[in-house]
């Protein structure tokens, strides 16, 4: 039960920010946090660094995704590791919120904007924070487990 109201909580968080961002913010404009960190209104078409961007419907993007996020799910439920767990934990959460993101506004909403002078790193949004530690946290467990197996 505590799994689902975090899964909920960790959703809504995207979700509203997101939201907030779209209601606040005029498109590919941005609100400067501070010499490296803004906060904008992009719209991802596409996937990663919107890729593909308007190249590969949003109905079929949402079909790759939720295939890929079925196949996480299942690796999640035969894992017998608790960290691995818990990275696919956040994996699932971020690929569903932004699964959620594209449906209800046919793209995703990115506004975190990465910058050092003049080195942009491409707008993501908290569901992409959740996956990229899931992904992170998932490539230690596997050296943590290649470790422990070579010991």
């Amino acid at each position: 039960m505590t799994k689902i109201a975090i899964l909920i909580a960790l959703i809504l968080l995207d979700l509203i920010t997101k939201y907030i961002v779209k209601l606040n913010i005029d498109l590919n404009q941005y609100i400067l946090v501070n010499s490296f960190i803004s906060i904008v209104f992009v719209q991802n078409f596409g996937v990663s660094f919107g890729l593909f961007s308007n190249v590969l419907p949003s109905w079929f993007l949402i079909l790759i995704a939720s295939l890929v996020t079925l196949m996480i799910i299942y690796l999640f439920l035969i894992s017998t590791n608790l960290y691995e767990k818990r990275a696919y934990f956040l994996i699932i959460v971020g690929a569903i919120s932004n699964i959620l993101d594209r449906c209800i506004n046919g793209y995703v909403i990115d506004f975190i904007s990465l910058n050092y002078k003049k080195f942009y790193w491409p707008a993501f949004n908290l569901a992409d924070i959740y996956i990229t530690l899931g992904i992170i946290m998932l490539i230690m467990s596997f050296f943590i487990l290649k470790q422990k197996n070579e010991s």
